[in-house]
């Protein structure tokens, strides 16, 4: 059935104008398999990115009229719990109704245009999917933002993307009224509530009250979709812009090999909704008509994990790395994962302990996946490939990823140098824009026909590639990309430090955590250690994300520097990590 499927679909194929339709007319059916069967054209140089693209008309809304005709996946597109007994439940149908009414909410009384961008801040509640969503509806730029973010993240992040709108939840209301006035950009406020706050417009009530009658906006591929803030490692965080195509079609190409999604899979993807990898979940998911299983979690509790994964018919399940470090310190033979079938993980490197310690309690194997936020899936492992414990995995269609020297000069297997992507002389179609108001640092990211991660590795002579660690200082803490600067700004607005140094330190449960190097002012220099210690990443906490606080401080004399007085943090990350 499946290849006559695609055989058919093949030869039914739209030309490279794209798959919309008139605006306000019904998708043409299967288009939704059409979009996969198009990425097998793409990643094989047979068929160029289609004109136009838009996912939710193209996918959701084809998965929508597929419902309609009868041709019902055994699950509901959409899935969200909260523990304590709510639960909603959409098809895509419901999903696309629902949606189209947040889009006139977007359109209607925040008055968002095409292009118009849009900050979503929102925890793993129904609203961040709907608003995503009804985001593509209206061709507004979606901004994600991890609910971690303080009044100084939130104003750097509305004024750099002069964001029109924000949507987010009590708990992060007043961190934006307090630095609302400084970013004039801003001119209408969402807040998911259950209760009513002045200068807000309360979207709950707006979307009840929205017509479920909307035209979805006629995007080209190339058009922005999303934006995402880096983690800041050198200065200030940098905008990265995806395109339509690069998110929307993307996905469906990297993540169908190693996803493995099916119609009748649930898929739980345990990610922040401030990060890239939950805009994974959707774009991997919702073109197969795979459900998204979504458990509203307060915090990491292993316990809880296991059960959800036991009591639900879950397929598919994606962790970081420190997650499933915390689930295989419990006894997983108590636990029946009736269900399970394909288990992933990303966002930092994957401890071989950790993955023959999953596979021999579960007889489930750990498939490991390599990207950036730029990139998309970079290196992957996909189901029925041979996993070399500790690799990354191969080379991700459509992508050529090398090793390469610092000029740019691929190298041969088994030297190690930095992990690159091949950018010319064609851009693959799943790459990022640019970096948003930043030509400089798009530059500096290339090197010959490379775009260059900032990653250093090898690859071996099968093709694998393994990972060695970072160009940059980046501190990587259970998938929280966090940058020393921003750590180390912090810590200088206190008076009793009088320099630092922020670096990764390892951790047997997250990985690595921060540590701060701190040279004390001579007023503090006889304070009980212990007591400055907590004093001072209470201070982070306050200032900056909370995650981002050092989990460990050391009070030194001095820090190395080189001859010109630059501090050298390689030096304290090598001692770190014994190298």
């Amino acid at each position: 059935m499946r290849l006559w499927l695609r055989g058919l679909l093949l030869q039914t194929l739209r030309s490279s104008r794209g798959f919309c339709g008139p605006p306000g007319q019904p998708p043409p059916p299967l288009a939704s398999q059409k979009i996969v069967a198009t990425w097998e054209a793409i990643s094989l140089g047979r068929q160029p990115v289609p004109e136009y693209f838009n996912f939710a008309h193209d996918v959701l809304d084809v998965w929508s009229q597929m419902e309609k005709a009868g041709h019902r996946p055994p699950n509901p597109a959409f899935w969200w719990i909260d523990g304590k007994g709510a639960e909603v439940r959409w098809s895509f149908e419901e999903l696309g109704r629902q949606s189209r009414k947040a889009a006139n909410v977007l359109g209607g009384v925040c008055g968002l245009q095409p292009g118009d961008r849009m900050m979503l801040v929102l925890p793993r509640i129904p609203e961040w999917w709907l608003v995503s969503v009804a985001c593509m509806r209206t061709g507004a730029v979606m901004i994600p933002g991890v609910t971690q973010l303080t009044e100084k993240d939130l104003k750097y992040r509305l004024q750099a993307s002069r964001a029109k709108t924000i949507i987010t939840s009590d708990s992060l209301a007043p961190r934006v009224d307090a630095i609302s006035a400084d970013c004039p950009s801003l001119q209408t406020k969402l807040l998911v509530s259950d209760s009513s706050r002045p200068g807000w417009i309360d979207f709950r009530e707006h979307l009840q009250e929205a017509s479920a009658e909307h035209t979805c906006v006629r995007t080209k591929s190339q058009d922005p979709l999303a934006i995402y803030f880096t983690s800041g490692t050198t200065g200030a965080p940098k905008m990265v812009e995806h395109s339509q195509c690069s998110y929307g079609l993307g996905f469906v190409a990297s993540g169908r090999r190693w996803v493995a999604l099916t119609e009748s899979d649930i898929f739980w993807n345990m990610t922040d909704t401030g990060w890239v990898k939950a805009a994974w979940t959707f774009f991997s998911a919702w073109p197969n008509g795979s459900c998204i299983f979504v458990h509203e979690l307060p915090h990491v509790d292993a316990k809880v994990i296991l059960n959800t994964v036991s009591q639900f018919p879950i397929t598919t399940l994606c962790c970081v790395p420190t997650i499933f470090r915390l689930l295989v310190q419990e006894d997983l033979t108590r636990y029946q994962f009736q269900s399970l079938r394909h288990c992933l993980t990303g966002g930092e490197a994957l401890n071989p302990n950790v993955r023959e310690k999953w596979k021999s309690q579960t007889g489930l194997e750990l498939h490991e996946g390599y990207g950036q936020s730029e990139t998309v899936l970079i290196c992957a492992n996909p189901r029925g490939m041979k996993i070399k414990s500790g690799s990354m995995g191969k080379a991700s269609p459509p992508y050529d990823v090398q090793i390469v020297d610092d000029k740019g000069n691929a190298l041969p297997p088994g030297e190690e140098g930095n992990i690159a992507v091949r950018i010319r002389p064609t851009r693959p179609f799943c790459f990022f824009s640019c970096y948003l108001d930043n030509p400089e640092k798009t530059a500096a990211s290339e090197q010959g026909s490379f775009y260059i991660t900032g990653d250093r590795g090898h690859m071996d002579e099968d093709g694998y590639f393994w990972f060695v660690g970072r160009n940059d200082d980046v501190i990587n803490s259970s998938s929280y990309r966090i940058g020393p600067v921003e750590v180390e700004s912090a810590l200088a607005e206190h008076q009793a430090v009088l320099e630092s140094a922020v670096v990764s330190s390892p951790d047997p449960i997250r990985g690595e955590v921060v540590k701060a190097f701190v040279v004390l002012s001579p007023a503090y220099s006889s304070c009980d250690p212990e007591e400055l210690t907590r004093e001072l990443q209470e201070h982070v906490k306050r200032v900056t994300a909370p995650y981002k606080y050092p989990r460990k401080v050391a009070f030194v004399s001095e820090l190395p520097k080189t001859v010109s007085g630059k501090i050298q943090r390689s030096i304290l990350r090598r001692q770190e990590w014994g190298k």
